[in-house]
């Protein structure tokens, strides 16, 4: 992996145990299309994931029970099995699937996302996750959104239950679009929570003030989108416009924004591309003045990035 400019830590000690590569990767996209099912070339799928690890230096890797379902850990496990000893598996659940279209982005249409939280469920999803990635421990199992039909406090508990049994090692949140800070101190309550995973690009800083309460309290950030939803990117991105005024590209440019940002940011993007791999891997590399990055910010500034609405309270069919 490229050295950072040296005022940027490079690391970041998760749960304070596992020292991981701030730039990680995101495995969602290696999957069919609507993160459902089997990737189309799963030898293109393997040979992304070897190449980021074994070439790049990437040693955390995120994914979740959802994307697929399953067949993503499974695509891991058969790329990376056995593992690296430094490597680190994120893995999710809690969040219900119905099909191909589920997360695509409709006009006048939400997003089905529904969290389902039952300490039944959550306790099946970790075995079977623990099956498909062929481990005995999950290093981070993250809640993949809270189910506001359920106490938090019973599906942190059942988790805390499975760390006790040795099955998972840390615990983090998810959040569509972000965990609160007051759910993430409520949780606090139940569990040590060591990640929290929330949108957040340069365009969209809603989370500014979880970022901020999780770095007081050493706890990882890890930005979801966060290179935005397409908004960013492509030939009129805003991405795009201002990397080109610094001799760069948008993906480069916003993912060593994240990096500077925050030390404690460990960052997740996805590709199915070797070559877009090797251009997020090298955006440590990336170095601009405290002016440039001012003017950077302050032309982001001006994107107004989709962000998802979930739907909320209850476990109701898609629209």
């Amino acid at each position: 992996m490229p050295n950072p400019p040296t005022d940027i830590p490079r690391t970041f000690e998760l749960g304070g145990d596992l020292t991981v590569n701030r730039l990680g990767y995101g495995a969602m996209h290696l999957t069919g299309p609507g993160v459902w099912g089997p990737p189309a070339d799963p030898d293109a799928a393997i040979r992304v994931l070897r190449h980021a690890v074994h070439d790049l230096g990437v040693n955390f890797i995120d994914t979740a029970d959802s994307y697929g379902p399953g067949y993503n850990e499974e695509i891991i496990r058969q790329a990376l099995h056995p593992y690296p000893d430094e490597l680190v598996i994120a893995t999710k659940g809690g969040m219900l699937r119905t099909g191909p279209h589920d997360w695509v982005r409709a006009e006048g249409r939400n997003p089905y996302i529904v969290a389902l939280g039952r300490p039944a469920y959550l306790r099946q999803q970790v075995e079977v996750s623990l099956l498909r990635l062929g481990l005995e421990r999950i290093d981070l199992y993250q809640l993949h959104r809270i189910d506001d039909l359920l106490p938090l406090e019973d599906q942190l508990g059942t988790l805390a239950e499975l760390q006790q049994q040795g099955k998972i090692r840390h615990i983090g949140l998810s959040g569509q679009p972000g965990v609160t800070l007051a759910q993430l101190e409520e949780a606090r309550q139940t569990v040590d929570i060591v990640a929290v995973e929330n949108l957040f690009n340069i365009a969209d800083r809603s989370d500014e003030n979880v970022l901020r309460h999780t770095q007081d309290r050493g706890i990882a950030f890890l930005p979801w989108f966060p290179l935005g939803h397409g908004d960013l990117l492509g030939p009129r991105g805003i991405l795009t416009e201002v990397a080109a005024l610094f001799g760069t590209t948008g993906p480069r440019l916003g993912l060593a924004w994240l990096l500077r940002h925050a030390p404690h940011t460990l960052l997740i993007p996805g590709t199915t591309s070797l070559d877009h791999l090797e251009e997020n891997v090298s955006a440590t590399e990336l170095r601009l003045t405290d002016d440039q990055w001012d003017e950077v910010e302050a032309l982001c500034e001006k994107a107004t990035p989709w962000r998802p609405a979930p739907l909320q309270t209850r476990h109701e069919e898609p629209r």
